[in-house]
C-alpha cells in the first residue's frame, strides 16, 4: 500500500464551507448504521448534493484543477482524506539491532566477555601484576591489536609473537564478532521486511469500477474518493463505505463488519438499509453508491488501525524447524555442561597435582576462559539460522513469484504448494486464453460458420429478428466499453460477455443507444447456481410479439442445454414463434453437440413477453424461466493458452495430477481437456449432477481415476476437494467466482484469478494468478519445491558444521594442556556467522530449476530429514572431525612444525583455516540434496551463492592475515595456505564417495514420496481390461445371438441367414452388423485393440519409470 502523509484536516468550519457535511458526520452514518442522522442531513440525495455529484453523472476528473499545479480532487482528498491508510509503523534499524542482540546466549556470551575484559585490566593493574611485565589497559590493548595487525600484514617472526596464557583482548574480540553478527542480521532483517512491505503494496491494490463523467471506468482501489459513484456486483469487496443508490436484489453479507451472519438487503432512501459497510462483500445483484467514507475514517480503516501490531502465525515449515531446532539447542546445552563441567574437574585436578596452588586471579581467569568456551559452543550448537532460513527463502520466492505472476497473499501456500499432489484447475481463462469470439451460430434457424458470415446471416432473417437479437445482449449484459490494461478500447467485464457484445459490434449495434432506450425493470445477475442471466425491460409497442404481452419482456441467456430445457418455443428465420417439438428439440440439441465437439462454448439465447400481472409474480430472488422462446445458439471460441499442453505433462512428470472442473458443457469439457492432454486413456469425465448423486463410496471409488468434471458448481468443487484429502492429499484449487470461496479456503491452497476473479475469491485464495494462467500455476509448484529444497539444503550445511564444531571443541579443550579449545571462542563466532546467516543467504535464495519437476511430491508427513540427508551430515561430520584431529595431532609431522610457540600457533591458524575451506566446499556439495554427483550444475544462475562464497573466503583472508591475536592467527604461507584449502576441497569428493555408498534399502524403507491415488500407466491398463471386458461381453452376447439364431433357422421355412444380434446393438458399430461370416474377425480385431492397449499402457508404464 502506498505511504499516506499526515496531513492536517480542514477545519470543520472550512469542510462546512466546501461541502456542508463533516468527516465526522459521514462517520457517525454507518458506525453504527444510524438512520436518524440521515434524516436529519437531508437523506441519501441531500448527501449528494452536498458532496457535491451528480449521481447520474459521477465525479468529474478535472474537479478543483483550478491551477495546472493542482492534482484533482486534491480539495476533496483534503477535506475527506485519502482512501489509504497511514504506512504502518516499521522498525528502525536501532530496534532491528536490538531485536538480532535479544538472544540469551549472545547476552552470555557479551556478559563473560565484559567480565574477561575487566579481569585482564585488574590483572595488569593488580598488586600482583609482575613489575617486569608492562601493564596494558583496555586503550593499550586497542593499540597493541592494531600493532599485531600491522605485524601480520608486513610479516611476521617467531621472535615477535609471544602468546599470553590468557589473551588479554579476548573480550574485546569476542564484542566485536558479538556485533558484526547482530548487524549482520540486523541488515537482513531490515531487507526482509523491506521486501515484505512491496509485497502487501502490491497484493492490496485492485481496481473497482466507477461512474465518472458519465462513464463507466476502472481505477485503482487507492484513487477512490468521498463522493465517487462505484458499481456493485456480486463477488465484491466493498473497500468504501457508502450509501445505496439504486439497484437491483442487492444483498450483503457484513459478517466481517458487524459480526452478524444474515444477508442484509438494500434498498434505497428511507425504504430501508442503505448502508454500505466497507469490508462487506456483495452476495447477489448489481448497484450503485455513494461513497462517504474512505481510508482510516471508513468502517474497515478504523477496524485495520486497531488490529495493527498483531503478531501473525509461522508458516507449518517454520513451526516444523523451531521444533527441530529447541531439540538441536537442548542437545548444545548438554554438550556445553558436559564440557563445562570435564573442564572445570580437570582444572582442578591439575591444580591440586601440580607444585603450586594457582592464585585466585589466575582461577578466575580460567573459570572465565571455561565459562566463554561453554557458551561459544551454546552460541553454535544452537541453529538459530533455522527459522531465519525459511523466513529469507519464502521472501525470496515470494518476491520472485510475483515477477512469475504469483502474488502470495499466504506465506504458508508457497511451501505447501510444493509438495501438491493434485490441481484442480478452472477452464476458461486459466487453461484458455479468455479472449473470447463467437465463431459459429445458429439464430434463427439460419447459420453462420464464421464470424465473416454474420453480416451475411443478418440478410437471411426477417427484419425484425436482428433488433430482437440486439437488445437481448446488449441489455442482458454488464460489460461496457471502456480501456484495458494497455490503455486500448476494449470491451470490460465478463468475456463472454464482450465476445456477444462485440459479436453485435459486427451485426453494426451501438450498445450504449439500446441500453439508453431500454428501461429496466428487474436484473438477476448470473449465477453459477442456475448457470443464466435474466433481465427483465419495459417492452416498447412495436417491439411486442402480441398485444396482450406488450407490457414486459425477459431476456435470457445462459449454458445452452439449460436454456433450452426452459425453452416451450422456438424463433424461426421469418421472425414467427413456433412450437418446440420433439424432432425440434433434438436438432437444437444436435447444434449444441456439434458446437461443444468442437470445443466452442455453446451459449444459448432466448426470450418472454410478459404481461404487468405476471411481472407483479415474479419473485425477487428466482427469475421466470419457464416458456421460453429460443433465438438461437451461438459457440464461443476461447483457444488454450499457449504452453499450456506442456505444463500439464510437466505436472505429469512431477507426480501431479491435474482436473479440470468447469462449468461448461460435457462435450465441451471434454474436448478441451483432450486437447490440453488432461483427459487420457482410462480417465472419466463427470457431470456435477453425476457425482451429486453418487453415494460417499461410489465418489470416493471414481475421484481417482477423474479427470473431467463439467456443468461443475462450487458444491462440486467443494466435493472433490474433500474427498481428495480424505486420501491424504494435498490439494491446489483454482476459483474465480464469490461461490468458489469455500473451495478456495479448504483446499490446501486456493489461486484465484486476478484479472477475472472476484473480491470474494481473492480475499479466499492463498495465491492470486495475476495473468490467470494455469502456467503460473506450475510456476508456483517450482518455488514452493525451491523453498522446501532451499531450507533442507541449509539444515544439513548447518547440522554438519553444528556437529563437527562441537565435537571438536569438546575433544580439543579436554585434551589439550591448557584446557582450551583448538578453536577460540572468536573463530566459532566467525564459523556461527558463516553457518547462520550467510549459509541462509546462499542456499535459502537457490532458484528453482526444471530439474524439480523430474521428482514425486514429497508426503506433507515426511521428516524436515530424509535419508540422503542423514547420511549426508553424518558422513561429512565424521569426516570433518577425524580430518582436523589428524591435522591437531599429527600436525607438527605432516607440515614439519616445531613445539614452538610460533609453530604451534601456526598449526592453530591451520586447523582453524582447514575447519572453515571444509566449510566452503561443503556447501558447495549441500547444493544437492539428492544423488545426483554434478553439485556445480546451474551454479552460476545463482549469484547470491557465490557473492556469499566470495566475502567468506575473503573474510577468511583477512582474519588469518591480519587478524592476528584477536584471532589467535597468523599468517600463513602461500604453501601452507593450497595445504589447507586442498585439504578443505576434499569434501567435494567424499561427498560423492557418500552418495555412492549403497542404501541397502534404507531409501525405499524410508521413502519419502506421496503415495499417488492413480497413475497414468495404470489407468491406462484399466481403460484397456475395461476395453477387453466390454469387448468379451459382447462376444457372449454374439454367440448368444448366433445360437438363438440357429435354432430359429431350423424351425423356419424361409431362413434368410441373418443372425438376431439386438442385443449387441448398444455395444458398438463394431458388432452392429456382425454375422456368421465375420465374427471371428472381429474376435482378431478384438484381440490385436487389446495387444495395442497393452503395448501403450506398457510404453506409458515405462515412461513413469
Amino acid at each position: 500500500m502506498p505511504s499516506e502523509e499526515r496531513r492536517p484536516l480542514l477545519s470543520s468550519n472550512d469542510c462546512q464551507q466546501s461541502f456542508g457535511v463533516t468527516v465526522d458526520e459521514l462517520s457517525r452514518l454507518v458506525d453504527p448504521k444510524n438512520p436518524e442522522l440521515l434524516k436529519q442531513l437531508g437523506g441519501t440525495e441531500k448527501i449528494c448534493q452536498k458532496l457535491r455529484v451528480d449521481p447520474r453523472v459521477g465525479l468529474s476528473a478535472d474537479e478543483g484543477a483550478e491551477r495546472s499545479t493542482d492534482k484533482p480532487f486534491a480539495q476533496r482528498q483534503a477535506v475527506f482524506g485519502r482512501n489509504v491508510l497511514p504506512e504502518a509503523k516499521s522498525k528502525s534499524f536501532l530496534e532491528l539491532l536490538w531485536a538480532a542482540y535479544n538472544d540469551k546466549t549472545l547476552i552470555m556470551l557479551t556478559i563473560a566477555s565484559i567480565v574477561s575484559l575487566a579481569v585482564g585490566i585488574w590483572e595488569d593493574y593488580s598488586p600482583q601484576h609482575p613489575e617486569d611485565e608492562p601493564r596494558v589497559g583496555w586503550y593499550v590493548h586497542s593499540y597493541h591489536l592494531l600493532r599485531k595487525v600491522a605485524g601480520g600484514f608486513w610479516g611476521v617472526t617467531e621472535t615477535k609473537f609471544n602468546v599470553s596464557p590468557i589473551s588479554r583482548v579476548e573480550g574485546t574480540a569476542i564484542l566485536v564478532a558479538v556485533l558484526a553478527v547482530i548487524f549482520t542480521n540486523a541488515i537482513n532483517d531490515y531487507q526482509k521486511e523491506a521486501q515484505f512491505k512491496k509485497l502487501n503494496a502490491k497484493k492490496e491494490d485492485r481496481v473497482v469500477k466507477v461512474l465518472r463523467a458519465g462513464k463507466e471506468q476502472q481505477i485503482s482501489v487507492y484513487d477512490l474518493n468521498v463522493g465517487d459513484i462505484i458499481d456493485l456486483e456480486p463477488g465484491d469487496i466493498i473497500p468504501v463505505d457508502g450509501l445505496f443508490l439504486k439497484g437491483h436484489n442487492v444483498a450483503c453479507d457484513e459478517s466481517s463488519a458487524t459480526g452478524e451472519s444474515d444477508t442484509m438487503k438494500k434498498q434505497t432512501g428511507d425504504k430501508g438499509d442503505c448502508f454500505i459497510l466497507s469490508g462487506s462483500k456483495v452476495l447477489e445483484g448489481v448497484g450503485r453508491a455513494v461513497v462517504i467514507g474512505v481510508g482510516e475514517n471508513s468502517f474497515f480503516g478504523k477496524t485495520m488501525m486497531s488490529m495493527r501490531g498483531t503478531e501473525t502465525e509461522g508458516t507449518p515449515l517454520q513451526v516444523k524447524l523451531d521444533t527441530l531446532a529447541e531439540q538441536i539447542a537442548q542437545l548444545g546445552f548438554a554438550a556445553a555442561i558436559t564440557m563445562l563441567l570435564t573442564l572445570v574437574i580437570k582444572y582442578f585436578v591439575t591444580a591440586a597435582l601440580a607444585p603450586q596452588f594457582p592464585a585466585g586471579a589466575e582461577i578466575a581467569a580460567a573459570m572465565i576462559s571455561i565459562v566463554i568456551q561453554a557458551i561459544t559452543i551454546i552460541v553454535v550448537a544452537v541453529p538459530e539460522g533455522l527459522p531465519m532460513a525459511v523466513t529469507m527463502a519464502l521472501a525470496f520466492a515470494t518476491t520472485q513469484m510475483l515477477k512469475d505472476n504469483n502474488l502470495v497473499r499466504v506465506l504458508a501456500a508457497c511451501e505447501t504448494m510444493g509438495n501438491a499432489t493434485a490441481i484442480c484447475s478452472d477452464k476458461t481463462g486459466t487453461l484458455t486464453q479468455n479472449k473470447m469470439t463467437v465463431a459459429e451460430g445458429t439464430l434463427a434457424e439460419e447459420v453462420f460458420d464464421t464470424p465473416e458470415q454474420a453480416k451475411d446471416w443478418a440478410s437471411r432473417v426477417d427484419k425484425k429478428v436482428l433488433p430482437l437479437l440486439k437488445e437481448a445482449v446488449c441489455v442482458n449484459s454488464t460489460a461496457f466499453e471502456g480501456k484495458d490494461e494497455n490503455g486500448k478500447i476494449d470491451f470490460v467485464g465478463s468475456k463472454t460477455e464482450c465476445a456477444l457484445l462485440g459479436f453485435t459490434k459486427v451485426l453494426g449495434c451501438d450498445y450504449e443507444t439500446i441500453r439508453h432506450d431500454s428501461k429496466t425493470v428487474k436484473v438477476f445477475p448470473f449465477a453459477s447456481k442456475r448457470k443464466t442471466m435474466t433481465t427483465i425491460v419495459q417492452t416498447l409497442e412495436s417491439s411486442a410479439a402480441t398485444k396482450s404481452q406488450s407490457d414486459y419482456r425477459v431476456h435470457v441467456k445462459g449454458a445452452s442445454e439449460i436454456v433450452l430445457e426452459s425453452c416451450t418455443h422456438y424463433l424461426d428465420s421469418r421472425g414467427h414463434v413456433k412450437k418446440l417439438t420433439k424432432e425440434s428439440e433434438v436438432k437444437w440439441g444436435g447444434v449444441i453437440s456439434a458446437y461443444a465437439n468442437k470445443a466452442l462454448r455453446t451459449i444459448a439465447i432466448a426470450y418472454r413477453d410478459i404481461s404487468a400481472d405476471q411481472l407483479s409474480n415474479v419473485s425477487n430472488d428466482e427469475p421466470p424461466l419457464e416458456d421460453l422462446v429460443l433465438i438461437g445458439i451461438v459457440g464461443i471460441m476461447d483457444p488454450l493458452r499457449p504452453g499450456v499442453v506442456e505444463s500439464v505433462t510437466a505436472f505429469r512428470q512431477a507426480g501431479v495430477f491435474v482436473r479440470m472442473i468447469t462449468g461448461d458443457n460435457i462435450n465441451t469439457a471434454k474436448a478441451i481437456a483432450r486437447n490440453a492432454g488432461i483427459l487420457t486413456k482410462g480417465g472419466l469425465a463427470l457431470t456435477g449432477p453425476e457425482l451429486r448423486e453418487m453415494s460417499l463410496e461410489e465418489q470416493r471409488k471414481v475421484i481417482p481415476r477423474l479427470q473431467v468434471l463439467a456443468r461443475s458448481s462450487p458444491t462440486d468443487k467443494t466435493i472433490v476437494v474433500t474427498r481428495l484429502q480424505e486420501q491424504d492429499q494435498v490439494v491446489g484449487m483454482t476459483g474465480d467466482g464469490t461461490n468458489d470461496g469455500p473451495a478456495l479456503k479448504l483446499a490446501d491452497v486456493g489461486f484465484s484469478m486476478g484479472i477475472a476473479g472476484t473480491e470474494v475469491a481473492k480475499e479466499a485464495s492463498d495465491i492470486i494468478l495475476m495473468d490467470d494462467n494455469f502456467n503460473s500455476i506450475l510456476k508456483a509448484l517450482l518455488w514452493g519445491r525451491a523453498v522446501n529444497d532451499g531450507v533442507r539444503k541449509f539444515l544439513t550445511f548447518q547440522l554438519t558444521v553444528n556437529i563437527a564444531a562441537v565435537v571438536l571443541s569438546f575433544i580439543s579443550a579436554v585434551t589439550s594442556e591448557n584446557s582450551e579449545s583448538v578453536l577460540s571462542a572468536v573463530q566459532l563466532l566467525w564459523v556461527n556467522l558463516i553457518m547462520d546467516t550467510l549459509a541462509a543467504l546462499a542456499l535459502a535464495t537457490e532458484p528453482p530449476s526444471d530439474e524439480l519437476l523430474s521428482r514425486k511430491p514429497i508426503s506433507k508427513y515426511a521428516h524436515l530429514i530424509n535419508f540422503q540427508m542423514a547420511k549426508m551430515i553424518l558422513g561429512q561430520a565424521i569426516f570433518q572431525i577425524a580430518v582436523n584431529l589428524c591435522v591437531i595431532y599429527l600436525g607438527d609431522k605432516m607440515f614439519h612444525l616445531s613445539q614452538s610457540p610460533y609453530d604451534q600457533a601456526v598449526l592453530r591458524t591451520m586447523v582453524f583455516n582447514v575447519f572453515v575451506f571444509l566449510q566452503v566446499f561443503n556447501e558447495i556439495n549441500c547444493r544437492r540434496i539428492d544423488s545426483a554427483l554434478n553439485v556445480f550444475k546451474n551454479i552460476f544462475n545463482n549469484w547470491i551463492f557465490l557473492a556469499v562464497q566470495v566475502v567468506v573466503v575473503l573474510g577468511q583472508f583477512m582474519i588469518v592475515t591480519f587478524g592476528g591475536i584477536a584471532f589467535k592467527t597468523v599468517p600463513l604461507t602461500p604453501t601452507q595456505w593450497l595445504i589447507t584449502v586442498a585439504i578443505g576441497s576434499l569434501s567435494i569428493p567424499v561427498g560423492t564417495i557418500i552418495r555412492l555408498l549403497p542404501d541397502c534399502g534404507c531409501q525405499r524403507r524410508f521413502s519419502e514420496e506421496a503415495k499417488p491415488l492413480a497413475t497414468y500407466s495404470r489407468m491406462s491398463w484399466e481403460g484397456a481390461i475395461g476395453d477387453v471386458r466390454n469387448e468379451l461381453r459382447v462376444y457372449s452376447l454374439l454367440r448368444r445371438s448366433h445360437n438363438k439364431h440357429r435354432g430359429t433357422r431350423a424351425r423356419s421355412s424361409s431362413a434368410t441367414g441373418t443372425p438376431r444380434i439386438n442385443a449387441a446393438h448398444n455395444y458398438g458399430a463394431l458388432h452392429q452388423n456382425a454375422n456368421g461370416g465375420n465374427r471371428f474377425a472381429a474376435l482378431v480385431q478384438n484381440a490385436q485393440n487389446f495387444q495395442r492397449a497393452a503395448q501403450n499402457a506398457a510404453q506409458n508404464q515405462e515412461a513413469q519409470n
